[in-house]
């Protein structure tokens, strides 16, 4: 069980109020407990769409707004369905959300939508969001469940994007390219060339690239979090106050 979930287990308080530490919530789904990094979901769908910007960040946009969804619908009903039958719902409940957010993206970013293909209704699969459904929407209120899943989403998207970014500029040099596949052709011209006449690096866009760039952030948060652990060691050694014990001799002294 997770760190999250030791804490977060007990449903609410006699007056109805949460258990939940919405400051940890925070912490726990942005870095902590982060989706991507430590428990290490959502595999799939990151490392075959993330080749650019984007990708990266409409597919991660889809992602929150399933966990939003499904997280506040699993704690609305929590207590009206029998555990026999627990997990078909929350999977019926996810399938409801992700189908209203495919017919969204083919409404309004159809290309996009094109381009993500498949993996866009594979949300339903997703692990993280059934994980959440399951371990923390099914056992506490409406308000934290959504902010977990707001949380998780937004830990799994930057994730995505700082993937995406990476891959997008080392394979081709650029950043923010068809951003106007998401937001309308405003944004057509958001895109940032970095290096002119780049040879494009193929390697950094398909998916071994995005094993060796999920890797590189997985070790740069294992590194920071060891910084940290470090520090704060050595900031309790140094305020623990160095105590003196008095020794009682007794006895008398050889003449």
């Amino acid at each position: 069980m997770s760190a999250d979930e030791q804490i977060l287990t007990s449903d609410a308080t006699p007056d109805n109020k949460p258990s939940a530490n919405y400051t940890e919530i925070i912490y726990n789904g942005l870095w902590k407990n982060n989706p991507a990094l430590v428990q290490l979901l959502g595999l799939c769908p990151m490392l075959a769409v993330t080749s650019t910007v984007v990708n990266a960040l409409g597919l991660g946009l889809a992602t929150t707004a399933v966990l939003m969804g499904s997280n506040m619908a699993v704690s609305l009903i929590r207590n009206y369905v029998a555990d026999a039958v627990r997990l078909p719902a929350f999977v019926m409940i996810i399938a409801s959300f992700t189908t209203c957010i495919q017919m969204i993206m083919q409404a309004y970013t159809y290309e996009l939508y094109q381009i993500l293909g498949i993996f866009i209704p594979l949300i339903v699969t997703n692990c993280v969001i059934l994980g959440r459904a399951d371990s923390f929407a099914s056992r506490n209120p409406v308000l934290p469940s959504i902010l977990d899943g707001m949380m998780m989403g937004l830990g799994f998207t930057s994730i995505l994007i700082v993937l995406g970014g990476m891959r997008e500029l080392i394979g081709q040099g650029t950043l923010f390219s068809n951003m106007q596949l998401l937001f309308g052709s405003s944004a057509a011209h958001w895109k940032i060339i970095v290096f002119h006449d780049y040879p494009n690096v193929l390697f950094a866009l398909l998916p071994p690239g995005a094993f060796i760039g999920l890797g590189i952030l997985i070790a740069m948060k294992n590194y920071l979090d060891e910084r940290q652990k470090k520090r704060l060691a050595e900031q309790k050694s140094t305020q623990t106050p160095v105590t003196t014990k008095r020794v009682r001799v007794t006895g008398q002294a050889a003449s």
